[in-house]
């Protein structure tokens, strides 16, 4: 078995942990300074979106030897005040992107860039996309997010609980608003593509976060039936259950996403790559964070405030502290010798294995006799 298999079957077990809820504050500070940065730069920037959204022209020329910088300086000379985005395509025509351009002003534009691509008019191709149409995909789009978001929330509280449902949709909503504060820092164009990747991380994002839920809802059954562990002790096995899964699947659909953005975007100079790509990228990252550092902790605070698990928190507590009591007492009595390998009930709580084991069930029981 490798090492990474190793560790992981170890988590699974409760061997081994980390104390992701005892640490929730730290990850709640991260993801609110994170928040906050995503939030000023798209109220300070704000997003730059496409043609699609905005209107405009497209611009297609035929083959050229000009260069995209040079065509993107041409195609703001003849329209101020417009932003312009021009691309090399790979037959070595160029794609000429300029926001906010009507009827009247797409013909002297395009005569201008034909002039000084020196290119025949009749060879460049004018394409334009009115606001009302990319209103229409703008209202089509924020009712498919309301729609998914809807959904979620009835899915988990159907499935799971509702306490469930608000972590998730509160992981979901952090997932978003990193992804677009992002693009607003940054500065990549908002596209259709955009809004793809978006609907795509959120479904990746609530696939990872119904993993530790399901995982959570399993061995939190019959929970106060027992006095061994509280409710944020056995969200946190959860977790730990599952770390190796999630990491796993994260590095996985992270690097094909990481070729397209680095590789097709940087180096080729895709521009729909580049939107598509980044909305997947930092989706899928913030996704994975959420689900293990933001979802279930949340969970975790919003059940420990039921009077059934303050309940067994105080019975565990109290158990705790009476085999604390009594094991400090057979310490100090005359002749006894400490069992360095005894360990108290609060570390099997923390990082012992679920069960105990089998070599332990057997002691204090009179030996039989021997053969």
């Amino acid at each position: 078995m490798s090492k990474l298999g190793s560790i992981g079957a170890r988590l699974y077990r409760g061997e081994v942990g980390y104390d992701f809820i005892g640490k929730r504050k730290i990850w709640y500070g991260i993801s609110i300074l994170i928040t906050i940065t995503a939030l000023v730069g798209l109220a300070v920037r704000g997003l730059n979106f496409g043609i699609e959204f905005s209107g405009g022209a497209v611009f297609t020329t035929s083959k050229t030897s000009v260069s995209a910088s040079h065509a993107q300086h041409t195609a703001e000379s003849a329209a101020p005040g417009h932003q312009a985005m021009v691309q090399k395509l790979g037959d070595g025509s160029l794609r000429i992107q300029i926001s906010g351009l009507d009827t009247k002003q797409s013909l002297p534009v395009q005569e201008d860039i034909a002039k000084d691509l020196k290119v025949p008019v009749k060879d460049v191709n004018t394409q334009l996309v009115g606001p009302s149409w990319g209103e229409q995909i703008a209202n089509k789009a924020w009712l498919g997010l309301g729609i998914f978001m809807i959904l979620v929330v009835l899915y988990l509280a159907i499935a799971f609980e509702w306490r469930m449902a608000v972590s998730a949709l509160i992981a979901l909503v952090h997932d978003l608003t990193i992804t677009v504060g992002i693009y607003a820092l940054v500065g990549f164009e908002v596209t259709p593509g955009t809004v793809i990747g978006l609907l795509t991380i959120l479904g990746y994002s609530l696939y990872d976060t119904v993993v530790v839920f399901d995982s959570l809802k399993e061995a939190s059954k019959d929970i106060t039936k027992q006095s061994r562990f509280t409710y944020s002790e056995i969200a946190n096995r959860s977790i730990n259950g599952t770390l190796v899964r999630s990491i796993n699947t994260t590095v996985v659909a992270l690097l094909p996403v990481a070729g397209l953005l680095f590789v097709g975007g940087g180096v080729l100079g895709a521009g729909m790559l580049n939107d598509i790509s980044l909305a997947l990228f930092v989706g899928l990252a913030a996704g994975a964070y959420s689900s293990i550092f933001i979802a279930t902790p949340l969970v975790a605070d919003l059940k420990e405030r039921e009077p059934a698990m303050k309940a067994l928190a105080k019975r565990v507590k109290a158990k705790r502290a009476a085999a604390a009591a009594k094991e400090a007492d057979r310490d100090d009595a005359p002749g006894h010798e400490p069992d360095a390998g005894a360990g108290s009930e609060d570390d099997a709580a923390v990082v012992g294995p679920r069960h105990q084991p089998a070599r332990n069930r057997g002691r204090g029981r009179p030996s039989g006799k021997r053969r």
